[in-house]
């Protein structure tokens, strides 16, 4: 497994080798950046990026090239994985990242340019993407954490996403971790040469009753998995998770201590341990650094809104849905559920028919967001008492007392944290 890797970079020493060209594209992308956000229009990562490739389209990988690369893929938990990592490896040296969720090439490569002190590069990487951002980057590590439906207008089937991350990465001299419990993100690590199970779980199962080897029915015993027809079965971990311990390759118990919540985030932080591992840095020191994240890009947040405690929740797909109805207030506790359906959602909303929102019986539910309606019918089918409202005020105002708990999915999680800001 690879080492600590190279010695940090003093302050400004990779901008000084980068090539004029890629010193403007830097610049000019910053420069873009800036301009973004003075007009109100976001961070500016991703039209900063956009720029900075335009002017040198090997721009990112320059900026790889000194440090020691980990990417974090999956289509639900990848962003507060990758917080939770990079918090681990703050312990080793200074660490660079996409902390606010830019996980295409544009933002990496914004992420990137301001990061010219660090040694590690702690990256979140889009499914679509995880292969060419692999070839550009040179990760020492790779985490693969589920995969399952997302964004039906236009991501590729779960089995088709599992094809390409399996043929993309099967030269990658990176390390893969892998959740073992998971079949698709097993069969598309299974043709990489170096790579450490984890006993991560598995809550979501409704994407991964086939055999993605040879497409015969999975049998799920427990927490096992096997294909009786091709012998494709789960492998033996290497790390994993046990009630609230993380279990090391030698059988060491860690305690996992987060102020983060939900089951979910156990098994994040369990992944994000042996990420750092890789690095060289053990798994007491990991845990004890992940213990400081109380929210990532406002997930988990509970602001003050109109004299009220509002919990901030973000679910973007059926599997991020049912993880996040797992740790929310019990009943009779006030819940508002945000649907959009603009580009970054996914405009195709027949998602909504596959998540189980019968488990919100109990709960004074308030409806909003721009596909109100469409969630109103779901909800009606699943016999649930509900509120369809124009705003965040108006459920507030509704709301019997106790926490709110908001749920809304990526751009209506936006704008819910717009509003709550003033």
């Amino acid at each position: 497994m690879p080492g600590t890797g190279s010695e940090a970079a003093a302050p400004g020493a990779r901008d000084s080798s980068l090539p004029a060209r890629s010193k403007l594209a830097v610049t000019a992308g910053k420069v873009a950046a800036a301009a973004s956000r003075s007009v109100g229009r976001g961070s500016g990562s991703v039209i900063g990026g956009k720029v900075a490739l335009k002017l040198d389209p090997d721009l990112l990988a320059r900026l790889a090239d000194h440090l020691d690369v980990v990417l974090v893929s999956a289509t639900n938990g990848k962003t507060t994985t990758t917080r939770l990592i990079a918090e681990a490896l703050r312990a080793a040296g200074p660490v660079v990242s996409n902390a606010l969720g830019a996980n295409m090439p544009a933002g990496i490569t914004a992420a990137l340019a301001g990061g010219s002190d660090a040694r590690y590069g702690v990256i979140e990487v889009d499914e679509k993407y995880l292969a060419g951002v692999a070839r550009d980057t040179s990760p020492k590590a790779i985490a693969l954490l589920n995969l399952s439906r997302d964004q039906l207008d236009r991501a590729a089937e779960t089995r088709m996403m599992a094809e390409k991350w399996r043929e993309g990465l099967q030269d990658t001299d990176a390390v893969i971790i892998a959740n073992a419990d998971d079949p698709l993100v097993t069969w598309a690590a299974s043709s990489c040469r170096r790579v450490v199970w984890v006993a991560a779980g598995q809550a979501w199962k409704e994407d991964a009753w086939s055999c993605p080897s040879c497409g015969g029915v999975m049998q799920r015993p427990g927490d096992d998995w096997y294909c009786q027809e091709c012998g494709f079965r789960r492998p033996q971990p290497h790390w994993a998770l046990q009630g609230a311990h993380v279990v090391d390759p030698n059988g060491a118990a860690w305690p996992i201590q987060l102020q983060l919540p939900g089951r979910a985030n156990l098994a994040n932080a369990t992944s994000s341990a042996a990420v750092a591992a890789v690095f060289g840095v053990p798994p007491q020191v990991a845990l004890e650094r992940m213990q400081s994240v109380s929210a990532v890009a406002g997930r988990y947040d509970v602001v003050s809104y109109q004299g009220r405690d509002v919990r901030l929740l973000l679910a973007k797909n059926p599997a991020g849905w049912l993880e996040t109805f797992s740790l929310i207030d019990g009943p009779p506790a006030p819940v508002i559920l945000s649907v959009n359906a603009m580009d970054a959602d996914g405009t195709d909303t027949s998602w909504l028919w596959d998540v189980d929102y019968e488990r919100l019986a109990g709960h004074p539910v308030f409806v909003m967001g721009q596909r109100k309606l469409d969630l109103a019918v779901r909800l009606e089918v699943a016999g649930l008492q509900f509120h369809v409202v124009d705003s965040l005020a108006d459920a507030v105002r509704m709301a019997p007392p106790g926490r709110i708990e908001a749920i809304a999915n990526y751009t209506a999680f936006q704008q819910l944290r717009k509003v709550v800001a003033g």
